[in-house]
């Protein structure tokens, strides 16, 4: 179902802040996922996709913001501070019309602008705001730099004050427990929502990867492993598929990308490959095992090749480099998975003994595979930062926050209702 969903704060983006990269990246994924957002600020500039209303009055600072702020810190909430909650509640209402939920930043327990905050309340108590989810960063009474500019009483204790019907977010479990204590409510009441990371941005990925991982959910393996080569017997591909069958008996959620073709010089690659899709339905599970050169495809379905920069892209993404062959010349991804920083599990063949030395987990390429799945399963679990690495890919991207724990949010009032 989707949602005409308002974003609230001080600031939209492009300004540079943590809360408004949130705000950017939010919009982001909901737009993708068919909402309308509606970002309503003090400032800020267009966004892709996003209705945005900026309404001076909602900012931090203004020509008339600035002098109701020096007062209040001095413990005068009079005439001007209510002139200027009027006015903010009668801009604020129509930007708030239409809308089914309201992710409100830093608004309800900071004081940057106390009449926005005013204005958002008398709206919430006259029933004219939609479901609120105040997404908490920053507690002006807990911290001391700004507790000297609070006073007991109204406008202030707003912002210690738990409002009826709405949903607390805070952003880590640190600032959940901060948040309870200071609204004096319980811990479950207040939901756990980080902030994320931009993947594709973060790591410069191409246009084409991004889609492909999309397609076909690569972002969601546990591991990613990346065998680099073209559809030859002596790559020993069979023995990687294989591999990627055990680690799925022993409870993870592998995916193994073949990024080339069958190599063109000898025609039985044709019937190699059809063995290894036949090794491929035998573990299982028939998308653990990926071969570029039957997914990245044209619209004509014709194989397209693989470029240098989706190669190195593949590398970034991999959780470790699955290089099982029986002999090589010398190795190249050897050297790539080493740029790159991730792990290497290859066959234990001189070339590769010489290049990597003690830096690879090394196995016999003859080997039974549930033994080199054993090694691979170990070394990543005691390698703490390619633990943390793939928890980063698993759990703390945009898109991934989104769907574990931004919609739960977003279908709680209908749900509830």
């Amino acid at each position: 179902m989707n949602r005409t969903i308002a974003m609230l704060h001080y600031a939209g983006p492009p300004t540079i802040g943590g809360v408004e990269a949130t705000i950017a990246a939010h919009a982001r994924v909901m737009i993708a996922d068919g909402h309308h957002v509606r970002i309503v600020a003090g400032s800020g500039g267009p966004i892709s996709g996003a209705e945005v209303l900026i309404e001076p009055d909602f900012a931090s600072r203004g020509a008339e913001i600035e002098p109701v702020n020096r007062s209040l810190a001095a413990g005068d909430a009079g005439q001007p501070f209510e002139a200027l909650t009027a006015r903010i509640a009668e801009r604020l209402a129509p930007a708030l019309a239409g809308t089914d939920a309201a992710i409100i930043h830093n608004v309800l327990t900071l004081h940057k602008n106390l009449a926005f905050t005013a204005a958002l309340h008398r709206l919430h108590t006259a029933g004219l705001a939609p479901h609120m989810l105040a997404w908490c960063h920053d507690f002006a009474w807990l911290d001391p730099l700004y507790t000297p500019e609070l006073h007991p009483g109204y406008p202030w204790k707003l912002l210690h004050t738990a409002w009826p019907g709405v949903r607390y977010v805070a952003v880590s479990e640190d600032r959940q427990a901060m948040l309870a204590g200071l609204l004096n409510i319980p811990l479950a009441n207040i939901a756990v929502v980080p902030p994320g990371i931009d993947l594709a941005a973060f790591l410069k990925l191409e246009r084409e990867t991004v889609q492909l991982i999309t397609q076909l959910g690569l972002l969601q393996a546990d591991p990613l492993l990346l065998l680099p080569a073209r559809i030859t017997r002596r790559k020993n591909i069979e023995l990687a598929v294989a591999i990627t069958g055990s680690l799925r008996a022993l409870g993870l959620r592998p995916r193994l990308v073949v990024t080339g073709p069958p190599g063109p010089h000898n025609p039985a690659n044709t019937a190699y490959l059809n063995e290894l899709r036949a090794l491929r339905r035998a573990t299982g599970d028939e998308d653990s095992v990926v071969f570029l050169y039957e997914q990245f495809v044209d619209e004509g379905g014709r194989p397209q090749p693989v470029s240098d920069a989706m190669l190195a892209d593949m590398f970034r993404l991999a959780d470790g480099l699955l290089f099982p062959s029986r002999y090589e010349g010398f190795g190249i991804p050897i050297l790539e998975a080493a740029l790159a920083g991730i792990p290497i599990f290859c066959s234990d063949i001189p070339p590769f003994r010489a290049t990597a030395g003690d830096a690879a987990v090394r196995f016999d390429p003859e080997a039974p595979p549930e033994a080199a799945a054993a090694r691979i399963a170990a070394a990543l679990r005691v390698d703490t930062r390619a633990q943390l690495r793939r928890q980063v890919r698993l759990t703390f991207t945009w898109d991934a926050i989104y769907r574990r724990d931004i919609t739960p949010l977003l279908m709680e009032r209908s749900e509830t209702a």
